[in-house]
C-alpha cells in the first residue's frame, strides 16, 4: 500500500527559503536525515529524506511530506510503501548450519523489520482498517523516553524487554499496535554535560548583563544565550542519535516513523498549549515559596529530584544570650544545637516546648544572634524572640530549636505560623551574601561554617560539638547538597487535580500492577505539595510568559509571541509594547507528562473528526515503566492527561523492578558489578538478555542479575536452534514440495485430525494447547515473567526431551518408522514448533524470526507489510479454548513416568550407557494397550532390548511368573508396574572392582581430612566457618563411603 501526500505550494516555498538560510542543521542516523531548526528561528519541523532504492521485493521505501492545515501550521507526514524483502529468501537459501550465533543474523533481522514497515500499526493489514483482524481496539504503549543524549543501560534493556513482548504479543493478536518511541530532551543532564564541555574549552555562558559587565578579554569566554542553545542543539545532534539506535539493538518493535523528542516543534506547541490552559484554569501560579535549590546546577529542582543519604555530620551547641529590656547582653543564654551554623545569620526566632519547665520562664523575652553585629545599623547584634510551640521535640539536642524560615522548610512552615521575617542569607551559588556581614560575604557556605564557629568560639559562646547522622538531601543530577531557599517560581497547583488522579485508580479507570503500589499511588497523591515547574536553565521549553517593559508583577501568558503582543494591546498597552520572554524553562517532567497525547497529535487534532492518531491510539492502554517513577512522570502523566484531555492517558500502570546485581547489590562502577546491555547483547545475542530480564523475577520486584542466567538462556536459545536443525533437516529431508507446503500452519488443529493421531502425538498436541492457553492469560494479565517461563520448560522440557526423540521411530526405518507414520510426525513436528516459536516470539524475537522462515510457511497475504513471524497470528485468535484430550496426557505420563522408573534403576546399578536390558511391564486395561503400542519408543528411550521386552496384563499368568523371579520391582503408579532381572544386569566382577577402588579412594581422602581436623592448630587458628566446612566435606565423603560400602556388601 502506497499513501501519498501533497505538499502545498506555502510549504514549499518555504521548506526552501529556511534551507537557503541555513537555519536546519541535519542529522543522520539509521538512514534518516533529520533537519533541526536553529533555536533562532521561531517555528521549526523534520524533513525526512528519502530512501531511493530499486529494489525487487527488497525494501520498504519511506518518504516525508510538509503539509500544513487550516490554520497554516507545518506537520511531516511519513507514508510507507511495505513490500518483502531479499533477507527472507537468503536467510531461507543458506539453510540453518553451525550452532546458534545471534551476531550473525539479528542485524539483518531488524533491519528487515523496520524497513519492511512491520513496526508500523498498520502493518499486518496494509492501512485497511475495515479487516476483521484490526476491528479490535488498539493496543498503545507510551515508550518512556530515554535522555536524548544518554547511553544504554539496563533500565532502558528491562523496559524494552517487557514492552517489546507486550507489543509483539498484542499485534500477533490482532490488535492494531502503537509503541510510540522518542527522547527527551532532559533539561539538566543535557545542559551539564554541555557545560561540562564548554568548561574544557575555558568558556562559561553568561547573561547578557554579565556580558555587558565584562571586559573584552572576558567576552571571548563567555557564551550568552543563543550561543549556548546553539552549542546544546550541535551536542544533541552529535549524540543524540545513538540511544535510538542501541534500543532498536535490543529489538524494540517501535514504530520509528513516528518517534519524537520532547522539544520537537509539534511538541513544543502541546507544552505551551498545556501552559496556556492551566493558567486560565487557575492551576498554574507565580509565588514565592520555598524550593529545593542546586547551587551546582543554579536552579530549582522538585521535591522527587532530591534524594537523601544518611551521612555522618556534626551537632554544634552554642549559647544564645538572652537580651535584657534594653537589648543588652545578660548573663543568661538559651542552649541551642543546630546541623547548619552558617544558617544562624537568617534566625528569625528560638523555639522551645511550651511544656518544657527548663525554658518555659523564657518565653516572649529576646535573644541576641551571635556574630550579628557586624551587619547592623547600629553595631549591635539583632535580637529574635523565643516562641513556643509543641513542634519542637524537648528530647533532641538542647530542646532549644533555633529558626531559619528561609533556609529549611520546617521552619519555613512554622515561620509562616508565628508570621516571621524570611530572611535570604546565601547567594544563588550558595556563598553568603550581604545579610551576613563584610567578614562573610562571598564565602561558600561550608567555608562560612568553619569562619563562623572558630569567631564564635573566640567570642565564648561555643558549648560544644558531637558527631551526628543526618539525612542529607542531595540533588539528584548534580550530586551536591542541597539548599532549601525561598524562591520566586511557577507552580501547579496540585491538590485538584491529584484527587482526580487519585479517583482514576480508585473508580477502575486506572489499574496498577502489581496492585500493592496502590497504596503508595494513595499516599503521595493524599499529602501531595505544589508542583515547582520553573527551572533556571537555558536549555528547554522556555515559559511562555512575556513581561511587560521593564515589569516583573504584569505578565501577559500566550502561546506565543504574537499572541502575547495581541493580548497586551487588548489590555490597554500600545502597539509597540516592549515585552520580555520569561528567562526560566520548564521542569523536564511538564513536557515529558505530555508524552501520551502530545505524540499522538493533541492539541493540534483536539476535536477533530475522522482517523486522526489522537482518535485512534489515545487514551493509551498500558504505561509500562519502572517503579522509581511512578510519580516523577507516571503520577504526573495522569494529572495533566485528565486535566487537559477529561480522560485517564492510559486504562494499566505496570511497574518493573530495578535490574541489580547477582548478589541483590545496586550496579555500581565503583563496586565493578555493571553489567553493560551492549557488550551482553555482542556476547550472547539480545535474546538471551531480554529473557533473562523478563523470566524468573516476580512483577515489580528488583531483578538480580548475572551472566550465567544469560548463559543458561543462551544455551535454551541454542536447544531451539537445534531442535529446528533436527526438523528441516532429518524430519522433512523426504518431503515432497506437495507435502511441505500441506505442513505450514495456517491455524489451530481441528479436533477432527487431532481425534485421528497416536497417544504420544495427542499428548504433546495437549499440551501444547494448554500453553497456549495458560500464555495467553498469563499475558493478558500481565504475568509475564510466569508466561516465558512454561514456553521454556515445555520446549526444553516437552517437545525436545520427549516428543522429538519419540517421533524418531516414526521417521526412521531403522525404528520401523517410515509411510504414513513418518508423515504424522512432520506435520506435528513442524505444527508443535511453529506454535511454540509464535509463543516465544515476542520473548526472543530474533531467533524465532530466523528460524521460522526454514519452516514451511503459508504464503504472504494481502496487504501484510512482510511474511514475518512478528505479523504473524497467535496460536489463539480468539477467547476458545483449543482442543485437548485429559486422557492422552494422563496416559502419557504414565508413560513417561514408566520410562523415568527404568532410567533411575539403570543408573542406581551402574548399567553401562550402551547396554540394553531386559524389562517387563505390568500393566492392566487401556493402559497396558497404550503403552503396547508404543513399544518402539519405550524400547529406544528406556535403552530395551527388543527381544527382551514385554507388557503383560496385570494378574496374568505371566504378570505372576515374573513377580516370583529374582527381579528388581519398580513401582511407577498404581497399576503399572516394571520389573528388571538383575541377573546380567552389570558385570558383576566389574563392578565389584570398581567399587573397591571407589572405597579405597574415599578412605584416603577421610583419613587425610580426619587427621587436619584433629589437629589443633588447625582447630585454633583457622577461621570458624572454614572448620564447618571441614567438618561438613569429612561427613560427606563418610556417608559416600557408607554407600559404597553397602554396595559392595550385596555382590560379595
Amino acid at each position: 500500500m502506497t499513501s501519498t501526500t501533497i505538499i502545498t505550494h506555502r510549504a514549499i516555498i518555504l521548506l526552501n527559503c529556511l534551507m537557503i538560510t541555513s537555519a536546519f542543521r541535519a542529522v543522520r542516523f539509521h538512514g534518516v536525515v533529520r533537519r533541526q531548526h536553529h533555536p533562532r528561528i521561531s517555528g521549526a519541523f523534520f524533513v525526512g529524506s528519502h530512501r531511493h532504492q530499486h529494489h525487487d521485493r527488497s525494501t520498504a521505501r519511506f518518504s516525508t511530506a510538509i503539509t500544513e492545515d487550516n490554520d497554516g501550521n507545518l506537520y511531516q507526514i511519513k507514508s510507507t510503501t511495505y513490500s518483502d524483502s531479499k533477507y527472507d529468501i537468503s536467510n531461507k537459501n543458506k539453510g540453518l548450519t553451525g550452532s546458534y550465533d545471534p551476531s550473525s543474523f539479528e542485524k539483518q533481522v531488524y533491519e528487515w523489520w523496520e524497513t519492511s514497515g512491520c513496526f508500523n500499526p498498520d502493518s499486518s493489514c496494509g492501512g485497511n482498517k475495515s479487516t476483521t483482524k484490526n476491528k479490535k481496539e488498539p493496543y498503545v504503549l507510551p515508550m518512556p523516553p530515554p535522555n536524548v543524549t544518554g547511553r544504554l543501560h539496563m533500565g532502558h534493556a528491562i523496559f524494552v524487554a517487557l514492552q517489546d513482548v507486550l507489543a509483539r504479543f498484542h499485534r500477533m493478536r490482532g490488535k492494531e499496535v502503537l509503541w510510540t518511541p522518542g527522547t527527551d530532551h532532559a533539561g539538566i543532564a543535557t545542559q551539564l554535560q554541555v557545560e561540562k564541555l564548554i568548561a574544557t574549552e575555558g568558556k562559561r555562558r553568561a547573561t547578557d548583563a554579565e556580558i555587558a559587565a565584562a571586559s573584552e578579554e572576558e567576552k571571548a569566554n563567555l557564551m550568552n544565550r543563543d550561543d549556548f542553545l546553539e552549542r546544546v542543539w550541535q551536542y544533541k545532534a552529535e549524540q543524540g542519535g545513538a540511544i535510538t539506535s542501541q534500543l532498536r539493538s535490543l529489538g524494540a518493535s517501535a514504530d520509528w516513523s513516528r518517534e519524537r523528542f520532547t522539544m520537537d516543534p509539534m511538541l513544543s506547541v502541546g507544552v505551551s498549549e498545556a501552559f496556556v490552559r492551566l493558567y486560565e484554569k487557575g492551576l498554574v501560579y507565580r509565588g514565592t515559596y520555598m524550593v529545593n535549590w542546586s547551587p551546582g546546577l543554579m536552579t530549582a529542582v522538585s521535591d522527587l529530584e532530591v534524594e537523601y543519604t544518611e551521612e555522618e555530620g556534626k551537632l554544634y551547641f552554642f549559647k544564645y544570650v538572652v537580651a535584657s529590656d534594653d537589648g543588652e547582653a545578660t548573663e543568661e543564654y538559651l542552649p541551642v544545637a543546630t546541623t547548619r551554623p552558617e544558617t544562624i545569620f537568617g534566625d528569625m526566632a528560638v523555639c522551645v516546648n511550651p511544656e518544657d519547665q527548663r525554658y518555659k520562664h523564657l518565653v516572649g523575652k529576646q535573644v541576641l544572634v551571635p556574630m550579628s553585629e557586624g551587619n547592623s545599623d547600629n553595631g549591635k547584634p539583632r535580637s529574635i524572640p523565643i516562641i513556643a510551640d509543641e513542634y519542637v521535640d524537648m528530647e533532641f539536642g538542647t530542646g532549644a530549636l533555633k529558626i531559619t524560615p528561609g533556609h529549611d522548610p520546617n521552619d519555613y512552615e512554622l515561620g509562616k505560623k508565628f508570621d516571621l521575617e524570611i530572611l535570604n542569607i546565601m547567594n544563588k551559588d550558595a556563598t553568603m551574601n550581604y545579610e551576613c556581614g563584610e567578614r562573610y560575604v562571598g564565602l561558600d557556605r561550608f567555608e562560612a561554617r568553619e569562619k563562623l564557629w572558630s569567631d564564635m568560639d573566640t567570642a565564648g559562646l561555643v558549648l560544644k560539638v558531637e558527631p551526628h547522622m543526618q539525612r542529607v538531601p542531595r540533588s539528584q543530577r548534580g550530586g551536591e547538597i542541597i539548599e532549601p531557599l525561598v524562591s520566586k517560581q511557577w507552580f501547579v497547583r496540585t491538590t485538584g487535580m491529584g484527587e482526580k488522579a487519585l479517583e482514576a485508580v480508585k473508580g477502575g479507570d486506572i489499574q496498577i500492577l502489581p496492585q500493592r503500589f496502590e497504596k503508595v499511588w494513595y499516599g503521595w497523591l493524599t499529602d501531595i505539595r505544589d508542583w515547582c515547574i520553573s527551572r533556571q536553565l537555558w536549555w528547554g521549553h522556555r515559559i511562555p510568559v512575556w513581561y511587560v517593559g521593564d515589569s516583573e508583577e504584569e505578565f501577559i501568558v500566550a502561546r506565543n509571541e504574537e499572541e502575547a503582543k495581541q493580548k497586551a494591546v487588548e489590555a490597554g498597552h500600545p502597539a509597540d509594547v516592549v515585552l520580555r520572554q520569561e528567562d526560566d524553562v520548564l521542569d523536564t517532567w511538564f513536557s515529558s507528562g505530555l508524552w501520551p497525547f502530545a505524540t499522538v497529535g493533541w492539541p493540534q487534532d483536539e476535536g477533530k473528526d475522522g482517523n486522526t492518531d489522537l482518535n485512534r491510539f489515545y487514551p493509551g492502554t498500558c504505561l509500562e515503566t519502572g517503579y522509581d517513577i511512578l510519580f516523577f512522570w507516571v503520577a504526573r502523566m495522569v494529572m495533566l492527561g485528565i486535566e487537559l484531555t477529561g480522560v485517564s492517558p492510559f486504562k494499566v500502570i505496570y511497574l518493573h523492578g530495578l535490574v541489580r546485581a547477582a548478589d541483590g547489590s545496586k550496579m555500581s562502577k565503583t563496586k565493578g558489578n555493571v553489567i553493560d546491555p551492549l557488550d551482553t547483547v555482542a556476547e550472547y545475542g539480545a535474546d538471551s538478555l531480554r529473557y533473562s530480564l523478563v523470566t524468573g523475577v516476580t512483577p515489580g520486584q528488583d531483578i538480580p542479575l548475572n551472566m550465567d542466567k544469560i548463559a543458561a538462556n543462551k544455551s535454551f536459545a541454542n536447544k531451539l536452534w537445534n531442535c529446528c536443525k533436527f526438523v528441516t533437516e532429518n524430519a522433512l529431508k523426504d518431503a515432497n514440495e506437495a507435502e511441505l507446503a500441506s505442513l505450514a500452519v495456517t491455524g489451530p488443529m481441528s479436533k477432527e485430525e487431532f481425534d485421528s493421531l497416536a497417544l504420544p502425538e495427542r499428548y504433546i498436541i495437549s499440551k501444547c494447547h494448554e500453553l497456549v492457553d495458560s500464555v495467553t492469560s498469563d499475558i493478558e494479565k500481565y504475568q509475564l515473567g510466569a508466561a516465558g517461563s512454561k514456553i521454556y520448560e515445555f520446549l526444553w522440557d516437552q517437545y525436545a526431551d520427549w516428543y522429538v526423540e519419540i517421533s524418531k521411530t516414526r521417521i526412521y526405518e531403522g525404528f520401523g518408522g517410515g509411510g504414513d507414520d513418518a508423515k504424522t510426525a512432520r506435520r506435528v513436528l513442524v505444527y508443535i514448533l511453529d506454535t511454540s516459536m509464535r509463543l516465544l516470539h515476542p520473548y526472543m524475537p530474533y531467533v524465532t524470526e530466523q528460524l521460522w522462515h526454514h519452516l514451511p510457511r503459508a504464503p504472504m497475504k494481502d496487504g501484510m507489510a512482510a511474511n514475518a513471524i512478528m505479523l504473524a497470528d497467535w496460536p489463539k485468535m480468539g477467547d476458545t479454548s483449543l482442543v485437548n484430550d485429559s486422557d492422552a496426557i494422563a496416559t502419557f505420563e504414565c508413560f513417561q513416568a514408566l520410562t523415568r522408573s527404568i532410567r533411575n534403576a539403570r543408573a542406581e546399578y551402574n548399567v553401562e550407557q550402551g547396554k540394553k536390558i531386559s524389562a517387563t511391564v505390568v500393566a492392566s486395561g487401556k493402559l497396558r494397550e497404550a503403552i503396547q503400542s508404543e513399544i518402539k519408543s519405550l524400547i529406544m528411550l528406556a535403552k530395551l532390548d527388543p527381544d527382551q521386552v514385554a507388557v503383560v496384563e496385570a494378574g496374568s499368568d505371566e504378570a505372576k511368573a515374573v513377580m516370583a523371579d529374582d527381579y528388581a520391582q519398580l513401582v511407577v503408579q498404581d497399576g503399572v508396574e516394571a520389573y528388571i532381572p538383575l541377573a546380567g544386569l552389570v558385570d558383576v566382577e566389574k563392578e565389584t572392582k570398581r567399587l573397591k577402588k571407589q572405597s579405597e579412594k574415599l578412605a584416603k581422602e577421610i583419613e587425610k581430612l580426619a587427621k587436619r581436623l584433629e589437629s589443633p592448630g588447625f582447630v585454633e587458628k583457622a577461621k570458624p566457618e572454614v572448620v564447618e566446612k571441614a567438618k561438613a566435606e569429612l561427613a560427606e565423603l563418610e556417608d559416600q563411603a557408607s554407600k559404597v560400602e553397602a554396595s559392595l556388601a550385596a555382590y560379595i
